[in-house]
């Protein structure tokens, strides 16, 4: 059966996929245009980099697509007002929002008629997000990359949450590697789309090193681990040999703070010079954020090819049950 569209504000995706917005350039126009003319929501990740970079690979991407175009802000950043606020101004269509909660941002949106959504992993949240004007909420449980905020895993915590949001878009996350999977969120568990990040990460227009993609295709699950952020949250990632160092707890530390791009670090090590490095192909001293199923992709594929595998397979199980709930 044909997958449903996914409304957020007055945006339609034709796809209900959401591109994950992974930051430190991760994420940026190159990938989030072929995402948005496969009908899906594009993302840039817009943390970790100046608000007028930020700006010009907004207007290039929205220059390019007449899809939709979100921009990832983790609330834990410094600038994160000047970051929303830049966003706006060049054209994001919607800003999508984690890693902590900003109620503030809720008014922002209203006030310029851009779409909030936020990524939780509690039903606390999720109810206060619904109830201080999100246009959609993503779960994202412990599988996902990068910071998480929680320990639960997907299937166990959507369907509390699912219990309590009802009048916007509920977005399942974390460790979705291809079509039957978002089949089943939809189908069995009532979510009204996904967010998928690491699959993206393995796609020929994505922008990091290859030396970055290889990481990801030589992962075994073993090699997938928890590690400690500076940010104050867990985060998954790859082991590299500075991850290594990290887990047999030496010295990692930076020399010095040239970013000071947090609102609250612990200094341990500087978060955003070891994503740079894994990001230019240093991996052996960089940090590669991954998911947890990242060892089940094991090719690197065009975002057409990404998409047309999810929806053909999704389509081939997907048969709009209502969810238990």
């Amino acid at each position: 059966m044909k997958l449903p569209e996914l409304k957020i504000g007055s945006f339609i995706a034709k796809i209900p996929i959401i591109q994950g917005g992974m930051s430190i350039r991760v994420s940026t126009s190159a990938l989030a245009v072929p995402v948005a003319e496969c009908g899906g929501i594009g993302t840039i990740g817009g943390s970790g980099i100046p608000v007028p970079e930020l700006q010009e690979d907004i207007r290039k991407a929205k220059n390019a697509t007449k899809g939709i175009i979100a921009v990832n802000i983790m609330y834990a950043m410094k600038d994160f007002y000047e970051l929303v606020m830049g966003s706006i101004e060049a054209g994001a269509d919607m800003i999508i929002t984690g890693a902590g909660f900003s109620r503030d941002i809720f008014k922002i949106g209203k006030q310029h008629n851009v779409p909030i959504v936020s990524i939780v992993s509690s039903p606390g949240l999720a109810t206060m997000a619904e109830k201080l004007g999100a246009s959609a909420v993503i779960v994202e449980a412990a599988e996902a990359g990068g910071h998480l905020g929680t320990e639960m895993s997907l299937r166990d915590l959507f369907p509390a949450i699912r219990k309590v949001i009802s009048k916007i878009p509920l977005i399942a996350a974390g460790g979705i590697t291809n079509g039957i999977e978002m089949a089943e969120m939809m189908d069995k568990y009532g979510a009204d789309g996904v967010q998928i990040a690491s699959r993206f990460v393995l796609s020929k227009e994505c922008s990091v090193s290859e030396a970055f993609k290889q990481a990801f295709l030589k992962a075994r699950q073993e090699d997938i681990v928890l590690v400690s952020s500076p940010v104050g949250m867990p985060g998954r990632a790859i082991k590299t040999p500075f991850v290594d160092k990290m887990l047999n707890d030496e010295d990692i530390s930076a020399k010095k703070c040239l970013f000071k791009c947090l609102k609250k670090c612990d200094h341990k090590y500087c978060i955003s010079e070891r994503l740079m490095a894994a990001f230019n192909g240093d991996v052996e001293n960089g940090l590669v954020f991954s998911g947890a199923n990242t060892f089940k992709m094991k090719e690197i594929l065009s975002v057409k090819e990404i998409f047309d595998n999810f929806v053909k397979a999704a389509e081939s199980v997907y048969k709009e049950k209502c969810a238990a709930y």
